[in-house]
């Protein structure tokens, strides 16, 4: 048995209320996240491969990979997507003490504010208040201090579990495409380790979206 779900377990959603895991609606909007970026290349060919359907997604990026490729960070903005926090570091809030998480998150949050305030302040996404924990692992006192902060924390619905080296890439693309519906938050990453399966999975997923009449946005609060 995979040591995660891939569609989220409505008891879990009620359990853990306080997160947002779907966007409820009735005009097929559907949300494409994409985990641990920007990475060079392949952060670049996903937003090529949304620009095909012209599709918003929303990125969590990491506060080190900001820092080392502030170019890409700046496309995803301009090409209108959002931008949530993904820590500074990639922390597991499981393993890390509070104030050490918090403060990690807040050089993140710093990075980001700073990196924006050097292009247009009234362009989309540009004042982020969505945060996804990694690993989707973070303790009730993490939890509570970044909602006090105003940030909304953005689990998901629909696993594709890219990530996994185990399953093929066919697998991949069932476990998106057999469970994401209406509200769906999807998680893929624009990582080295998960792109074997992603530059299989999104061109098909996004093919599959747009001609059964999704529309794919941006997750803004």
């Amino acid at each position: 048995m995979k040591p995660y779900w891939i569609k989220t377990h409505q008891i879990i959603k009620k359990l853990f209320s306080n997160f947002v895991w779907d966007i409820p609606n009735n005009e097929n909007k559907v949300y494409l996240t994409f985990d641990d970026g920007p990475t060079p290349e392949i952060t670049e060919w996903v937003l090529a491969e949304l620009e095909k359907h012209n599709a918003k997604a929303t990125f969590f990026c990491i506060g080190k990979n900001i820092v080392a490729h502030p170019e890409i960070f700046t496309k995803i903005i301009e090409k209108g997507h959002s931008i949530g926090n993904h820590t500074h570091n990639h922390l597991n809030g499981w393993i890390n003490k509070t104030d050490d998480y918090i403060k990690n998150f807040q050089l993140c949050e710093n990075i980001i504010s700073t990196h924006k305030s050097k292009i247009n302040p009234e362009a989309s996404g540009l004042k982020p208040k969505i945060f996804r924990p990694p690993y989707g692992k973070i303790k009730p006192a993490q939890s509570k201090k970044l909602r006090q902060l105003g940030y909304k924390i953005i689990m998901w619905d629909v696993l594709s579990a890219d990530f996994d080296q185990n399953i093929s890439k066919e697998e991949c693309l069932n476990n998106t495409v057999n469970h994401i519906q209406s509200g769906s938050i999807v998680v893929f990453h624009d990582s080295v380790k998960a792109f074997k399966n992603l530059e299989y999975v999104l061109p098909r997923v996004l093919k599959h979206l747009t001609q059964n009449n999704f529309k794919l946005e941006a997750i803004r609060f």
